[in-house]
């Protein structure tokens, strides 16, 4: 089964595929955001064309897990999502992951003027990869 990402952004918004096991995040591509009903459109065309079975979005949380201001736009961008498609659309905090993006792209030796670009597809496969992890332990937690 095939899951999209969704790294909702200000500017741009990652996103990032599964292999068809959903076992290993990949990055897809990035949306240039220019309104919730075109950015909707074009995540529900990307999981249309990639024959996906879940899409999750990426949301940001405060300190007792609400949605901050970005988490609750996101909310409003997976509302629209589903207003597009039947695909399912759950959500999965996504804290931290431009800093964790920011520090695999340090790890792999990206120079620093290379990674001052955008990160949006990194930190969008770093959102599923940790929500693939979480449905693999928990089916072993259940055998």
């Amino acid at each position: 089964m095939r899951i999209l990402a969704v790294d909702p952004g200000e500017k741009n918004i990652g996103i990032a595929i599964s292999d068809p096991s959903g076992t290993i995040a990949s990055p897809l591509t990035v949306i240039r955001h220019t309104a919730r009903a075109a950015d909707a459109t074009a995540i529900a065309q990307l999981a249309t064309q990639n024959t996906v079975a879940l899409i999750v979005m990426g949301q940001s949380l405060d300190d007792d897990a609400q949605p901050t201001f970005e988490g609750r736009r996101a909310a409003r961008l997976a509302g629209a999502i589903h207003a597009q498609t039947k695909i399912p659309v759950v959500f999965w905090d996504e804290s931290h992951s431009t800093k964790a993006a920011q520090q695999a792209r340090l790890a792999m030796g990206v120079t620093r003027q290379k990674r001052r670009g955008h990160l949006d597809d990194i930190a969008a496969t770093i959102i599923l990869q940790t929500y693939l992890e979480a449905l693999a332990e928990d089916a072993l937690t259940q055998s």
